[in-house]
């Protein structure tokens, strides 16, 4: 590892020196931001020195002029994995990094900036010793411009100090430890950078994002434009649409932020698990002179998502969402994947079990893994780590509102992702404080993406949602059926029903969007390691009690979707459908048959409304 960890060190340097080092040389080395992609762009991954900070006084010693600490640890992993080099899992309330960044000489007379996919939790940015920002999340990425700290030709020193206190409840963290040792459903903790940090080098009057939103009853694509020059005299933006190299539609409009463009797609392929097609689409911002400014390579699905008469429509037919929990961990990585390979395989080996999506766990998942479930058809639902966050605390909720508003925009123009739930089983929620937080949490989301669903807590403690969800762990068929059959005049099945400040439902998809996690556990880890419900001893019983179950789930009209728990085990918890290293616990086709029982695509919709007339 250590000499791993000296050829990493060699290779980012010499990156940034000369553009010449293979991607082979660094890790995560593909371009992390794969629906937004530009030419000239420098991968920061590799070897970093650093050091950890438990007083918390490196401030006091200077360190953000550092010209290298003692450690080595390689980026993007976080310190708590393998995969980083240091391994170490204790609590860590500080940490600091440091590298070398140099600016091709090419880039001179154009905006510098520094992109994080994401650090946990507060980021302070120093060059050369002076503060050039400071970010706080625990998943959003953020971009810093740095033109007037580089020069390009030139080089730097680049220092990130990162604060965490996951225990404080003023930040979410999702699945991380509260204590010394994994436990129960909570595993090891991440600090620190654990996504790709790169550079990249833009003219002012660059394109900085855009929202495109697909229109199949109109057979358009309508895209609204973000520049960091909001208006610049005669400056235009072209958008292509291209179906394989076929030019399909082209619009020129002003590169102005008050620009709308629609371009027709006629008869466009639509996507969805089951055939998903992408268009290519191609920005280009142009000077008055016709010179090119920018240039941004995308894609998009053209795809629809509404709700109707208790169902989820996907392109306009009623939709079953078989889906799968996936909480994102990897054994080496924690929450960054090892390799690109490893999400896209994370994806396929669900889709070969009989799932069409993935409700994605308490994590906000890498951009790399919305582009790979763009390609492969896969739905998913996007999620915060929303546990360890005090939902009765006023600043606490303030800082959960501003992370979760940049990854809405970071990930809305993803055709995969088609709901928003941003918070799960907030059991310790009170009213006052949590009821106002929830509204604003999902008319924000909706201010945003007006394009999706929004789940506002999964597993109940509803106040504001379009999805009614539940989750119920219960084995027997009967039990199943009884607790999901909807009776005249009584609420349907709820986890929280005693909290007289809750909303009631009206009529909302109604979807068990945690159910099974069955345990398989081999004998000698049976005494740190649990799964849910009783200890399952022989295959068949386990494909027996998996039947059972989702053929009490077919037998309830009412519900129109399910999640399962979970694609994989993560460490202590051993109820997923692969073991954690992603090795098969069964034969895949018996899971396929079992679970695809019930089809995705729903040909005779029933009347879900008649609960109401009761």
């Amino acid at each position: 590892m250590k000499n791993l960890s000296k050829l990493l060190m060699a290779a980012t340097l010499l990156l940034g020196m000369s553009g010449t080092v293979k991607a082979a040389d660094i890790p995560r080395s593909e371009y992390p931001r794969p629906q937004f992609e530009r030419e000239q762009w420098v991968n920061l991954n590799g070897t970093w020195s650093y050091s950890f900070d438990f007083g918390q006084t490196g401030g006091e010693k200077d360190w953000q002029r550092s010209k290298g600490f003692d450690g080595k640890i390689t980026v993007p992993f976080c310190p708590e994995s393998s995969l980083s080099g240091v391994q170490y899992t204790d609590f860590i309330p500080c940490i600091w990094y440091q590298r070398t960044i140099s600016v091709p000489a090419d880039w001179a007379g154009k905006t510098i900036l520094l992109n994080f996919g994401a650090v946990d939790y507060e980021a302070i940015i120093y060059i050369d010793g002076r503060k050039v920002g400071r970010h706080c999340g625990t998943g959003s990425s953020f971009s810093l411009d740095i033109t007037k700290y580089v020069k390009a030709g030139g080089s730097a020193n680049l220092v990130v100090q990162v604060n965490d206190d996951l225990r404080g409840g003023k930040q979410p963290g999702g699945k991380q430890s509260q204590a010394l040792k994994s436990a129960g459903c909570n595993y090891t903790r991440v600090t620190g950078i654990w996504q790709t940090v790169w550079m990249e080098s833009v003219s002012s009057n660059a394109l900085k994002q855009v929202f495109a939103t697909p229109d199949i009853d109109q057979q358009q694509l309508v895209i609204r434009p973000e520049f960091y020059d909001e208006e610049s005299a005669g400056a235009t933006l072209t958008v292509q649409v291209l179906d394989g190299k076929k030019i399909v539609s082209t619009k020129t409009a002003p590169a102005t932020n008050n620009t709308v463009v629609v371009l027709p797609v006629k008869n466009p392929k639509l996507w969805s698990p089951e055939s998903p097609y992408l268009y290519d689409v191609i920005y280009t911002v142009r000077d008055a002179k016709g010179n090119v400014l920018d240039k941004v390579k995308s894609y998009a699905g053209m795809r629809k998502i509404h709700l109707a008469g208790g169902y989820f429509y996907l392109n306009n037919k009623p939709y079953y969402q078989r889906l799968v929990l996936d909480q994102g961990f990897y054994p080496d990585g924690i929450w960054t994947a090892p390799t690109d390979e490893a999400l896209k395989q994370d994806i396929e080996m669900s889709k070969a079990v009989g799932f069409n999506g993935a409700r994605l766990h308490q994590k906000v998942f890498e951009e790399r893994y919305f582009y790979w479930a763009d390609k492969l058809g896969y739905i998913c639902w996007g999620e915060q780590a929303s546990w360890g966050l005090d939902v009765n605390d006023e600043l606490a909720v303030r800082n959960f509102l501003t992370e979760w508003a940049d990854e809405l925009v970071r990930d809305r123009n993803h055709p995969s992702i088609v709901a928003w739930t941003p918070l799960n089983e907030t059991w310790g929620a009170r009213d006052g404080v949590y009821v106002r937080f929830v509204n604003d949490l999902y008319n924000l989301s909706k201010a945003i993406d007006p394009t999706r669903p929004v789940n506002d807590a999964s597993g109940d403690s509803h106040v504001k949602t379009d999805l009614w969800t539940v989750h119920d762990y219960t084995r027997e068929y009967d039990r199943l059926v009884a607790n999901h059959t909807f009776k005249p005049g009584v609420e349907p099945y709820r986890n929280m029903r005693d909290r007289n400040y809750l909303a009631g439902y009206n009529g909302q998809p109604y979807m068990l969007d945690e159910f099974g996690g069955l345990g398989w556990i081999p004998k000698d880890e049976r005494g740190n390691s649990w799964g849910y419900g009783a200890q399952i001893e022989t295959e068949d019983e386990f494909f027996e009690i998996l039947e059972k179950e989702i053929d009490a789930i077919a037998a309830c009209k009412h519900i129109t979707g399910f999640c399962y728990t979970q694609i994989t085990d993560v460490e202590q918890e051993k109820n997923g459908v692969y073991y954690y290293d992603r090795r098969p616990k069964f034969d895949t086709a018996k899971w396929k048959r079992i679970f695809e029982k019930i089809p995705s695509v729903i040909e005779d919709p029933q009347d879900l409304s008649d609960w109401k007339a009761q």
